[in-house]
């Protein structure tokens, strides 16, 4: 059975940073697409990072590139997302997903794209 479990979310002020992490259970793949992805209240979730697993560089939102990074532990089955600069508009509940035996060939990952999905974790930025 897969399961993704987010963790690392908290209430910071803006300028400080967080680590979230995923780890990633029941996966059999050789090739996926893992991503991370946010939605704030009243707005629709939206792809801000993603990492091909088995080849090929991270793609990035344009709204977290240079302050966000996306990577991967193997030998822990955890992804993370490392968030530098936090600023207010970074709000929202994150999460992560899989994509199964597929790669991503987009920067942005797309929600319909993504089999399997964590329950989240809050983020919150205060100014």
């Amino acid at each position: 059975q897969v399961q993704l479990v987010e963790s690392g979310g908290g209430s910071v002020q803006a300028g400080e940073s967080l680590t979230l992490s995923c780890v990633i259970s029941g996966y059999t793949y050789s090739k996926n697409c893992m991503g991370w992805f946010r939605q704030a209240p009243g707005k629709e979730r939206e792809g801000i990072a993603r990492l091909n697993i088995g080849g090929g560089g991270p793609g990035y939102a344009d709204s977290v590139k240079g302050r966000f990074t996306i990577s991967q532990d193997n030998a822990k089955n955890t992804m993370y997302l490392q968030m530098n600069s936090l600023k207010p508009e970074d709000t929202a509940m994150y999460y992560c997903a899989a994509r199964r035996g597929l790669y991503c060939y987009a920067d942005i990952p797309r929600v319909a794209d993504f089999n399997d999905w964590g329950q989240g974790t809050q983020v919150s930025v205060s100014p």
